[in-house]
């Protein structure tokens, strides 16, 4: 009976990381909330513009389809999937750029580097924005319709594949 008393917080231990594990690896309430933000309109939003100069507001840019893209200079994934951004740009997309708990010097210095694809980049230094959206880390990109509703989410760098077969039939459909 000593035994099985002095077991005891250490088998109570064993659940809690058990049942945590559990918690934090199955993902899929994470994905359906990321997943049920199409179809709805995009959270309003009004934040401090790169550089100065008034804010980057949700309004700004109804009435045409465009994308938002959650990045930051720190993120090796968003630095891979920006060559993406930068064609979209070129065809004439609009993006509007989310620097994701980042510091503006550094977020300024990556896009001087490798080009700037955004119509605006609004700053969202404590990641309070991203949590509006539901993002779970950068690059995140979303299809927001001229009505301002998602068409489509994509957790994850864009690739040229991903734009074919996801965000142009998304843009398409706006």
């Amino acid at each position: 009976m000593k035994r099985l008393i002095a077991l005891l917080p250490l088998l109570v231990l064993g659940a809690l990381v058990g049942i945590s594990a559990f918690l934090l690896l199955r993902g899929g309430e994470r994905e359906q909330f990321v997943a049920g933000m199409v179809g709805r309109r995009i959270p309003d939003y009004a934040l401090e513009r790169l550089g100065g100069g008034g804010r980057v507001a949700s309004d700004e840019s109804l009435g045409e389809a465009h994308l938002i893209n959650v990045f930051a200079s720190w993120c090796a994934p968003c630095r891979a999937e920006h060559p993406v951004l930068m064609a979209l740009e070129a065809e004439g997309v609009t993006i509007v750029g989310v620097a994701y708990k980042d510091d503006p010097a550094a977020t300024e210095q990556f896009l001087r580097e490798l080009g700037d694809p955004f119509s605006a980049v609004g700053l969202d230094p404590d990641g309070r924005l991203g949590l509006e959206f539901g993002i779970t880390g950068a690059p995140e990109t979303f299809v927001v319709g001229a009505d301002g509703v998602v068409r489509a989410v994509h957790r994850g760098p864009l690739t040229p594949e991903i734009v074919e077969h996801e965000i142009r039939p998304a843009l398409r459909a706006s």
